[in-house]
């Protein structure tokens, strides 16, 4: 007799036991610059990645520093921006650049056998860039068109103005770009940025994929011979977060039909003894579909389409931040709940049966980002970046299958209390 599935009940949860995954082997070009190898390709492909730290010595340095990247490509002493994307093009690679506070990122993607063919195109950009002024009064006009356009969305103007709540308008992640800044690039300060920051000296190699000695070998001998002085470029400067005095804000959005709100606080980056805890807590409270504020403001209330709340890790501190958007008119009510819902958790511990569903939720996310060459590169990166080894993914699964609901309370008393945090609605009253 065949046996029918009880489709009335969710299969029961079994918690994933152990975590294995490859790690990154760590070797260094002739020059000294270190690399860090994913060898875990099942096809003939590797991703190339150099990373450079970003060094402000003022807040509007993080514009020159993602319009530096983005515009490494656009030209160099030999080739136009269209001459280097077809040489690379005609092997079927390509490459990109990738921005953002921390650090900004050169990459190429190619087939192994054409690494030869493509690898001295990546060398071109990175060292000979020459911000040609037609190019780059392209990208301003470009920039500056995205940016009216955004400032036209409250939930840009809600980003945007939260971090400068958070950090202040004097510290680089405080900053907020505006079309004076945009207007104010010019190639002489881009060239004086990437005098700076771009240095072999001071700048992380990361190779993924299907990687054997063939590749380190070319890549050695395509970027082991630049000269890469001793000096190191230090910290980021000490500027200091300055966050708002006042908690509650409101910045005005005439005939917005939604308003944007979120609530947040300054916290804690990934190094902290307390960061994975509250990864676990920020989960229960809106960090995937079924948290509770989902439950409330979207299912319960239909107060809006999501919501979600969320631990930022940046190299020089981080956040805790709750966003939304719903309709004016209830706004004030989804505050209310919002608040309502960080008590709950500092009063009433969380149900054996909803903790066991994050765990599982946590769990399989950890092992969705182990799959794959390039999602173990990224992994990689996020712990020497920080300082960090591989044990900081055994405690994190060790928190995830054994933290308590009263440690999850505790934990929530120590960090949700209502008045530490910072409250902002963008819109129209």
């Amino acid at each position: 007799m065949e046996l029918m599935l009880d489709r009335t009940e969710a299969p029961a949860f079994r918690l994933i036991e152990d975590i294995e995954f490859v790690k990154a082997k760590v070797s260094k070009l002739d020059n000294g610059i270190p690399v860090y190898t994913v060898n875990a390709g099942l096809q003939d492909l590797v991703k190339i990645e150099f990373i450079f730290r970003n060094r402000y010595a003022v807040p509007a340095d993080v514009l020159t520093g993602s319009a530096t990247n983005r515009m490494l490509a656009e030209g160099t002493r030999q080739h136009t921006a269209q001459q280097l994307a077809d040489s690379v093009d005609y092997y079927g690679a390509f490459y990109e650049t990738e921005e953002n506070l921390d650090y900004n990122s050169v990459n190429l993607y190619s087939l192994s056998k054409y690494l030869a063919e493509t690898l001295p195109v990546l060398k071109e950009i990175l060292c000979e860039p020459v911000f040609p002024e037609e190019e780059l009064s392209v990208f301003k006009q470009n920039t500056r068109q995205r940016l009216q356009v955004n400032m036209e969305k409250v939930s840009y103007l809600s980003r945007t103005h939260f971090q400068e709540i958070l950090f202040g308008s004097q510290h680089p992640y405080g900053f907020r770009t505006s079309l004076a800044h945009v207007d104010a690039i010019h190639a002489d300060g881009l060239k004086k940025y990437f005098k700076i920051n771009y240095n072999f000296s001071d700048c992380m190699l990361f190779v993924s994929g299907k990687v054997d000695d063939t590749v380190l070998v070319l890549l050695n001998a395509t970027f082991g011979q630049i000269h890469a002085s001793d000096t190191k470029m230090g910290q980021m400067d000490s500027i200091l977060p300055q966050p708002f005095l006042e908690k509650e804000n409101f910045v005005s959005k005439p005939d917005a039909i939604q308003s944007a709100i979120r609530i947040g606080k300054p916290m804690f980056n990934k190094t902290h003894p307390d960061y994975h805890a509250m990864l676990v807590l920020n989960t229960v409270l809106g960090g995937y579909f079924g948290s509770r504020l989902m439950a409330n403001l979207r299912e319960d209330k239909g107060y809006t389409y999501g919501i979600g709340s969320s631990m930022a890790s940046l190299l020089s501190g981080g956040y805790l931040v709750i966003s939304t958007e719903v309709a004016k008119e209830v706004s004030g009510d989804a505050i209310r709940e919002i608040y309502k819902e960080m008590e709950t958790l500092r009063t009433s511990p969380v149900s054996s049966k909803e903790l066991q569903e994050v765990k599982n939720y946590l769990a399989g996310a950890l092992m969705r980002g182990m799959d794959g060459a390039f999602n173990l590169s990224d992994r990689a990166k996020g712990l020497i970046l920080y300082g960090l080894d591989y044990s900081y993914f055994e405690r994190y699964f060790n928190i995830i299958r054994n933290i308590t609901p009263e440690e999850l309370l505790e934990m929530a008393h120590k960090y949700l209390e209502r008045s530490s945090f910072y409250q902002l609605e963008v819109g129209d009253k």
